[in-house]
């Protein structure tokens, strides 16, 4: 299962962030603030914007501390996935590694060009331009979030399940006994 994991991070994580790499290549070659395709069904265009901060202008020029930060957040997400990745489920797994490949393409751009290539502007909502790394950084986020939340219900079933089981025969013919007279008492002694 570890090993499994490991591969299905490995391979999550390259391809996000390959399509993640290719998109900003492409759209990086157009003016800054050009609609390149859009409005698409009224919700979303393509608009090249570069962020030197984080969403909504945070953060501004802070671009090569926020790069760090994704460093670092994304090397502790994988070190936390290595360390449980024999009990990972196939959510938190693709979960992290969107989050990862999100954090590190991001990060490329902090450090390579000064600057996030953004495109995928909503046209709907006033929203931040994005791109493909904060899709699965979003995402992942959600997808890592459920899988917790299913493992920990399915650890919680699965010590409810042992509790019964470690409930003695006597427990067990007894409350058959009380299910058998209805009344909710047990059965005198015989």
């Amino acid at each position: 299962m570890r090993r499994r994991n490991l591969l299905v991070f490995a391979f999550v994580a390259f391809i996000w962030l390959v399509a993640d790499m290719a998109t900003k290549a492409d759209f990086d070659t157009f003016p800054v603030g050009s609609v390149i395709a859009g409005p698409f069904l009224g919700l979303f265009q393509f608009r090249l914007a570069r962020n030197t901060g984080a969403a909504w202008g945070m953060f501004g020029d802070s671009t090569f501390a926020l790069g760090v930060m994704s460093v670092l957040v994304c090397t502790a997400l994988a070190a936390y996935l290595v360390a449980i990745a024999r009990r990972a489920n196939l959510a938190e797994v693709v979960g992290v590694a969107l989050v990862f490949a999100g954090g590190i393409g991001n990060a490329i751009d902090r450090f390579t060009l000064g600057y996030v290539v953004d495109f995928i502007d909503t046209t709907f909502i006033d929203f931040p331009t994005f791109n493909i790394a904060d899709i699965g950084v979003t995402c992942g986020f959600v997808l890592f979030f459920l899988g917790m939340l299913y493992s920990l219900r399915q650890e919680g079933d699965a010590s409810a399940t042992a509790a019964r089981a470690q409930d003695g025969p006597e427990d067990s013919a007894a409350g058959a006994d009380i299910a058998r007279t209805g009344d909710g008492e047990p059965p005198a002694d015989r």
